[in-house]
């Protein structure tokens, strides 16, 4: 059989999965995900061999990214609870959004469904084959999975223990499947009859190459360029350890802040400090001329550097005479993901947070709480920079769409039309 027939009846069987999990109770659902929970705690330590192995045949990989390639036991037991907290949350099935008496005995009712067939690619995260696999399962959608290479034998006993989970819950084993080769990405993009949507979870250039070889929905973000902007009216000992967190709690993800901006006002008092807690975690500081200005010992940025994911420890730093100078940099330089002000003044930060457009914008917090298991989701099957359907971290209700259902008693539309047309009642009524 060849590969591209192969990639295509295993759409196929994932669709008639999605058929039957779309039916299936939330009761049901869960216990999937709890055994599946089960099993990885049973198999930790092959799933911590399996992943050794992957990491020493990846020695040849950026840093950052061999980071998010390993697992140890904290790991093991965050992928874990992970699972059990998805488990945790509420059915997110069959809800009633609308109500509505069309007429007499002519009932319109909303409800949520699941999208069908999801089809995700990732890079490194092994993490992420089970937070995707979770949510799919309890959102009653089906799943391919296509990981990195660089991470498959810990992907595929990561998959096996949430098929293994289904098995056990007596739901389609089909539910939730791995795909190995590279040439799969292409054969996977060409089903657009099979598959309802496609969520990349990597690096830029994977993003915008899927972006533009598939007629299916593409959900994601191309890049993460966060920035943190320490205003005039900023505390010190906040605009320190926001930064901080924001560049250092894990560099190498795409929530972390890549550009550090500050107001002309603030400059003085308050970049020596965060600069130098930078430079004693070993940050590497690029600065505009000002900044150098300020602090002679700082690497000179160019023009790249402002649009530039680093996605190591390296930040680029920038001042600014005003609050709209700093909006301005953003909405120029940054894509759309996650931004904080870090101020006293709330008049200042009330208009960052109404002007500033991207998914995620806070508030003397660090960009780092953009995180789906942060935000209760339970995990997240990924960020979207996107303003259709899903924005920011997507938890279920990313997985999600609605239909809706009538009920009638012979009701005709003929008898709403016409010279002698009824009237309609459109009266609303509680979910």
């Amino acid at each position: 059989m060849e590969r591209k027939e192969f990639i295509a009846n295993t759409a196929k069987s994932a669709r008639a999965a999605s058929r039957v999990m779309a039916a299936t109770s939330g009761e049901k659902r869960n216990q999937a995900i709890l055994a599946a929970a089960r099993i990885v705690e049973a198999r930790g330590q092959e799933i911590l061999a399996a992943n050794a192995q992957d990491c020493a045949g990846a020695q040849d990989l950026p840093q950052a990214t061999f980071q998010r390639l390993k697992v140890n036991e904290t790991k093991l037991q965050e992928i874990a609870r992970g699972l059990e907290a998805v488990a945790a949350l509420p059915d997110p099935l069959g809800k009633v959004k609308l109500r509505r008496l069309l007429d007499e005995g002519l009932e319109l009712t909303q409800i949520t469904c699941p999208l069908g067939v999801l089809a995700v690619i990732f890079e490194s995260r092994p993490d992420a084959a089970t937070q995707i696999g979770s949510l799919a399962i309890k959102s009653g959608n089906a799943v391919l999975l296509k990981g990195g290479r660089e991470a498959q034998g810990t992907n595929a006993i990561l998959v096996d223990a949430l098929r293994a989970g289904l098995l056990e819950a007596g739901l389609p084993v089909d539910t939730v499947q791995l795909l190995e080769g590279r040439e799969d990405v292409d054969a996977l993009l060409a089903l657009d009859d099979l598959v309802d949507l496609v969520i990349p979870r990597g690096s830029s250039e994977l993003v915008r190459y899927i972006q533009s070889h598939t007629k299916i929905p593409v959900m994601g973000h191309a890049e993460g360029i966060c920035h943190v902007f320490v205003d005039i009216a900023a505390d010190a000992t906040k605009a320190v350890q926001i930064v901080h967190d924001s560049k250092l709690q894990y560099p190498a993800v795409c929530n972390a802040a890549e550009t550090l901006l500050i107001h002309a006002g603030a400059a003085p008092r308050l970049l020596p400090l965060i600069a130098e807690d930078l430079r004693q975690a070993g940050t590497e500081l690029r600065g505009c001329p000002r900044s150098v200005a300020l602090l002679p010992g700082m690497k000179a940025a160019t023009d790249a550097d402002w649009d530039t994911e680093y996605g190591d420890t390296i930040l680029s730093v920038k001042i600014v005479d005003s609050l709209d100078e700093a909006i301005a940099h953003i909405h120029a330089h940054g894509s759309g993901h996650t931004e904080s002000i870090v101020t006293e003044d709330i008049a200042a930060a009330d208009r960052f947070l109404a002007q500033v457009d991207a998914a995620g914008v806070y508030h003397n917090a660090s960009t780092r709480f953009a995180d789906g298991y942060r935000y209760g989701f339970g995990s997240e099957v990924g960020v979207s920079t996107g303003k259709l359907h899903a924005r920011g971290p997507v938890g279920l209700e990313g997985l999600l769409s609605s239909k809706y259902l009538l009920r009638g008693q012979g009701h005709r539309v003929a008898d709403y039309a016409g010279k002698n047309a009824k009237p309609f009642l459109h009266k609303d009524l509680k979910p």
